[in-house]
């Protein structure tokens, strides 16, 4: 099952600082879970001023529940990057799709 992720980044003055301070261990996550078909595309979120704000991600899990189990361990949930988070089930279309075939 395919969802869409939308996580958006604490406001305050330290944000960009826990951000970077977990960012290599989230990267590391993120190829691990993409060499293993569940992330299929993400991105940075940025502002006007091109600063980090936040992260989307299109993942493929078996279940919402599964995806659930992925965010307990996320680093930039656990590093208390991302302060609000929204899931959302999705398709990602075919032609998107043949390149992990």
């Amino acid at each position: 099952m395919q969802f869409v992720v939308t996580a958006y980044d604490g406001t305050d003055e330290y944000a960009l600082e826990r951000r970077l301070r977990a960012r290599e261990e989230h990267l590391k996550s993120v190829e691990k879970r993409f060499n293993e078909g569940n992330h299929l595309y993400g991105a940075a979120l940025l502002d006007d001023t091109e600063k980090m704000i936040g992260s989307m991600m299109v993942v493929d899990y078996p279940s919402k529940e599964a995806l659930d189990e992925w965010l307990k361990v996320e680093p930039y949930v656990t590093g208390n990057v991302w302060q609000r988070i929204d899931v959302l089930p999705c398709k990602v279309a075919p032609i998107f799709m043949e390149s992990y075939k």
